[in-house]
């Protein structure tokens, strides 16, 4: 199924809030999109969501690398997606959030060839799928306290709490969330490696008795050794974000005992292409997975939630980015519950099902054969 025409633009959006982490501040929407279309007909969607603090690349660079990678696969089968994506690998080890719109794009176009839903492709079947939905720095405690209980008036089951400041400062935010959601709601915390070692013990010490979920990459990226030694010094799970980009980090954090469970992210792992590697890795060492997100729009949140489908050790959804969007570029695609905080329900027909309603596009640039 030969590849005849390319689409990138640029969807640039605004957030109805700046979200604060210790890593940045995200204040707008920047993303990159690609279409591809082949010779029959069937076309695919795909969106890149740059992150330079963790992912070093950025909506400019991502648009320049998409025409290169345009050129590189043009007149080529859109079907062979190994072979595909093994080139698009090959052609840039940088570059991860354009990469992985590339393999989206790729994954809708062979799931509609096939007649199927992507997540059937994938072969999996459907399962309820949840998300949380994050809260990140806030000023004052009090402010924290009134971000999550939107969110439990929204219903939802489960509170992704950013962590990472100085001291125990995160202490009383944690705290003060838990008091208000009570039992029965999921409170996970992500330091986005806000701590060193010594912190992050102290952390997890004081905010022992609130019962949370995990840690989210607590340390820097490259600290494995001392991921292992907090993994074994608290009673707290340690999730991996920042520190698997790919299966072979999957490997290397898995074998040195620095985790119990994985963040994929499309973005980071350069899609579902080698999302699915990780996820393998991690069922066959005895490791759950976690799936995140950037600042996709629904369009990279659909993809990312038929992955999810298909592999019931993703057990931790965090695709809650579309939340934040003032307005919604999307046609069909991932819905989310407006009676269940953060239920979703998969577009019923063939691929990923999530097109992008194309006036909302900037900069078009078209590769044909």
């Amino acid at each position: 199924m030969k590849i005849i025409k390319i689409e990138i633009g640029k969807l640039q959006l605004d957030l109805k809030n700046q979200i604060e982490i210790g890593l940045g501040v995200i204040s707008n929407v920047s993303n990159v999109v690609v279409k591809i279309t082949t010779e029959t007909g069937i076309y695919g969607w795909g969106e890149a969501s740059p992150f330079s603090p963790i992912t070093g690349d950025s909506i400019d660079s991502n648009f320049v690398t998409a025409k290169a990678i345009a050129d590189l696969i043009k007149g080529k089968d859109a079907l062979a997606i190994v072979a595909r994506m093994a080139e698009i690998n090959r052609f840039t080890i940088g570059e991860p959030s354009i990469r992985s719109a590339f393999d989206m794009a790729l994954y809708d176009i062979a799931a509609k060839a096939a007649n199927m839903p992507l997540y059937q492709f994938l072969g999996g079947e459907l399962r309820e799928l949840r998300t949380d939905m994050t809260i990140g720095w806030q000023n004052t405690v009090e402010e924290t306290v009134v971000k999550a209980q939107e969110i439990l008036d929204a219903g939802f089951d489960a509170i992704k709490l950013k962590v990472g400041r100085p001291g125990l400062d995160d202490v009383a935010h944690v705290k003060a969330v838990r008091d208000i959601a009570g039992e029965g709601i999921a409170i996970k915390i992500d330091s986005n490696q806000g701590w060193d070692y010594a912190t992050a013990v102290s952390n997890l010490n004081a905010m022992k008795s609130l019962d949370l979920q995990y840690s989210e990459q607590p340390l820097a990226s490259w600290d494995h050794a001392n991921h292992a030694r907090l993994r074994n010094k608290v009673d707290l799970p340690i999730c991996a974000d920042e520190s698997v980009f790919d299966d072979k980090d999957a490997l290397k954090l898995i074998k040195s005992g620095a985790v119990d469970y994985l963040n994929i992210k499309l973005g980071k792992s350069g899609g579902i292409y080698t999302g699915l590697k990780i996820e393998a890795i991690a069922q066959a060492n005895g490791c759950k997975c976690m799936i995140g997100c950037f600042a996709e729009s629904r369009l990279g949140l659909s993809a990312a939630a038929h992955l999810a489908m298909a592999r019931p050790n993703i057990t931790y959804l965090d695709l809650d980015s579309a939340f934040g969007f003032v307005t919604d570029p999307v046609i069909g695609g991932v819905k989310f519950s407006e009676n269940i905080g953060g239920l979703i329900h998969l577009y019923d027909g063939i691929g990923h099902g999530a097109d992008i309603d194309e006036s909302y596009l900037g900069d078009i640039c078209r590769i044909e054969i």
